[in-house]
């Protein structure tokens, strides 16, 4: 289980603050608005899950210029997009038809969707289903780009091994087999002329996501067996800024890695966020799950990429006391 992000995946339950619905606070975006100053409109860009990290990104391309349509499902939402600068859609993109409502002339998709809770059919409506709605959109043409945010949850190796790019997914069924197949069903559209990216991304924290610290307080997070594994992390910065590279200089089929540059075991986290709390270690009952190190320096590479947090200790050092 990925402790900041929840099972297997990048996002968090539906209904919660930030998730699709919610998305960001006007605060987040005046603040991100004030960062990425770039005159003139660049791109008509649909992003289809506009939650947490899809309204941080689309509060990136607004600030450059670009024209933002957002898609939550829940139409009494809406507002709270425009009144951002978004164009919203009230949408269903596992609907029959969904295909039809997106709007003509978009340039860019963004994949940007979660899952409505953590259970398998839930998985497959938003990352089958829903990718199969904006797949038959971007048949229509004239698409410069669709990027699908993944998840390492591809990655269920337990001996902790790398994982770069290239590395095949090796899922565990379940949720995490949809969405290795849900890659699998992108690339071959990249064959057809699509012009898909993914973009594979850990545990996401940042503003109005620091659940790690609450975990590690109360012991939830904790010492013990199997505390040794690799835990991988990516701030919701550096997580947006890899959606929009990837749409503006990514290649077609192409698959990258949004993680930091410095995995840390378990215990680590544990130890250095009771620290910093000026609590003990908690101790707790073992724990089983992934144990791999997401690499992520091809990406970096290729898409010109300086995280702005490197670790995850440079990242929660404005939220800990």
């Amino acid at each position: 289980m990925n402790l900041v992000s929840g099972p297997g995946r990048h996002r968090i339950p539906a209904g919660h603050p930030g998730q699709d619905g919610l998305g960001c606070s006007r605060g987040v975006l005046r603040h991100a608005v004030s960062q990425f100053p770039v005159p003139g409109v660049l791109m008509h860009v649909l992003v289809a899950g506009c939650g947490w990290l899809g309204t941080a990104v689309a509060a990136r391309l607004l600030a450059r210029g670009d024209r933002v349509t957002g898609i939550r499902t829940d139409p009494g939402r809406a507002g709270e997009l425009r009144a951002l600068g978004i164009e919203p859609l009230a949408l269903d993109l596992a609907d029959p038809g969904a295909a039809d409502r997106i709007p003509p002339g978009v340039e860019a998709i963004l994949a940007l969707q979660a899952a409505r809770g953590g259970a398998e059919s839930a998985y497959r409506r938003a990352y089958l289903q829903a990718n199969a709605t904006l797949l038959r959109a971007a048949r229509r043409g004239g698409l410069k780009a669709l990027v699908y945010s993944g998840s390492t949850g591809v990655f269920a190796q337990r001996d902790g091994s790398d994982v770069d790019e290239a590395t095949p997914p090796a899922p565990e069924p379940g949720t995490s087999a949809v969405l290795a197949e849900a890659e699998r069903r992108l690339l071959d559209a990249a064959g057809e002329r699509i012009p898909v990216r993914i973009v594979r991304l850990s545990g996401l924290y940042g503003p109005g996501r620091t659940g790690l610290i609450g975990r590690v307080r109360s012991g939830a997070m904790a010492l013990g067996p199997g505390d040794g594994a690799w835990m991988n992390f990516c701030h919701l910065d550096d997580a947006a800024a890899a959606v929009i590279a990837a749409m503006d200089r990514g290649r077609d089929g192409a698959v990258y890695h949004a993680s930091d540059a410095q995995p840390m075991r378990r215990r680590e986290v544990v130890q250095f966020v009771a620290a910093r709390l000026g609590i003990p270690p908690p101790a707790g009952a073992p724990w089983s799950g992934p144990d791999r190190r997401i690499l992520g320096t091809a990406t970096r590479a290729e898409l010109g990429l300086e995280l702005r947090w490197p670790s995850l200790g440079e990242g929660l050092e404005p939220f800990l006391p």
